[in-house]
């Protein structure tokens, strides 16, 4: 599970995305299970909805799931998505942040991607984890505990 906790610098990532790249940005780092599925879709328009809200907050969005770079494509065109999904088809984003592991569902076990939300600063440094993301209210949610 979530082995990463508010006040931690995030990990570093290599090729996959250089977030030293985005240094004097934040980051809403988010990571979902799978493209075109309601929830994962929810989640996505609820940000994509409230993306200039954020822009304007000084965040940037990234998603992060196990599809592929075709999958994103067609998922983030579809939906007119104006940030970036990052295919992590070998999970190795997925295991850094520790939101790959074992779920359950109608009584059986898989592995998969726990539904996880880091909200990261211009430092590098994660400054609040949503591991239960509300998919509809996302960007609520996170404003909400900014706030506080």
């Amino acid at each position: 599970m979530i082995t990463l906790k508010e006040g931690d610098r995030i990990p570093k990532i290599g090729n996959i995305v250089n977030l030293e790249d985005m240094k004097g940005e934040k980051l809403i780092l988010y990571f979902y299970p799978k493209d075109n599925t309601p929830g994962c879709t929810n989640e996505a328009l609820n940000l994509k909805d409230h993306y200039e809200e954020l822009k304007k907050n000084g965040f940037e969005v990234i998603g992060v799931s196990p599809d592929s770079e075709q999958s994103h494509k067609k998922f983030a065109d579809k939906f007119q998505l104006p940030f970036q999904l990052i295919p992590d088809t070998e999970k190795i984003l997925l295991n850094l942040f520790g939101v790959w592991g074992e779920k359950k569902m109608y009584g059986k076990t898989y592995m998969g991607v726990h539904r996880t939300t880091f909200i990261i600063d211009k430092t590098g440094t994660i400054i609040k984890i949503f591991p239960k993301v509300k998919t509809k209210e996302h960007y609520e949610q996170i404003m909400k505990a900014l706030a506080e």
